[in-house]
């Protein structure tokens, strides 16, 4: 396969940029925990794992080239990352909702990390522009598909648990409650305008 270096460096550089998945690790790893964080993270690499197979198949291209199809999903994205946002927003950090923050559990965690990241059509777009440049069409497809796929995914993983980790180290500075409810509503009005900004977008 041509260029898999290069591969990575884009993928790095796309992984890095701040976005609701990204605010969702930071927000968990400060208010949850590390340990749900990281399940909220392998939630996200599902995510981004059905979203490359998805757009290898025939719903991929529909996504890509029906604009009722990309409006209704787009439309749900935008909806499930505002009510997100506004949860996060109202959410108030005394000793019992900070405890109650604390014992969310492992699935609904998995969840939130897999719903921000399913529910971005522009995501499978991404991935049927990006992957066909990286391909080499004179060897097995299916192999270099595969291994693109899991390499995204696997640095998810890992630039996600690089900024738990220090977003834990933070937690100690940010441990008072007036700290983390202004936490909250920041997190909570960035999310309100990524989802804002999703409905408005065309493609």
């Amino acid at each position: 396969m041509d260029n898999y270096l290069l591969f990575i460096g884009v993928s790095i550089a796309t992984i890095l940029l701040p976005g609701p998945a990204v605010i969702l690790t930071l927000n968990n790893a400060i208010q949850r925990g590390l340990k749900k964080t990281i399940v909220g993270i392998l939630g996200i690499s599902t995510a981004i794992l059905c979203i490359a197979v998805l757009s290898a198949t025939s719903i991929g291209v529909l996504l890509a080239s029906s604009v009722l199809a990309f409006t209704v999903v787009k439309i749900i994205g935008a909806i499930y990352l505002i009510y997100l946002g506004i949860k996060m927003f109202r959410s108030k950090t005394s000793m019992q909702s900070s405890g109650a923050l604390t014992e969310s559990s492992f699935k609904k965690c998995f969840l939130e990390g897999f719903g921000v990241s399913i529910s971005n059509p522009k995501a499978v777009v991404f991935f049927m522009s990006i992957f066909p440049q990286f391909i080499n069409l004179g060897q097995a497809y299916t192999s270099q598909f595969i291994l693109l796929a899991c390499t995204f995914a696997g640095l998810v993983l890992v630039i996600h648990s690089t900024y738990a980790l220090f977003a834990s180290i933070a937690k100690n500075k940010l441990a008072s409650g007036e700290s983390n409810n202004l936490l909250g509503k920041i997190s909570g009005t960035i999310f309100v305008f990524f989802g804002l900004g999703l409905a408005v977008t065309s493609r």
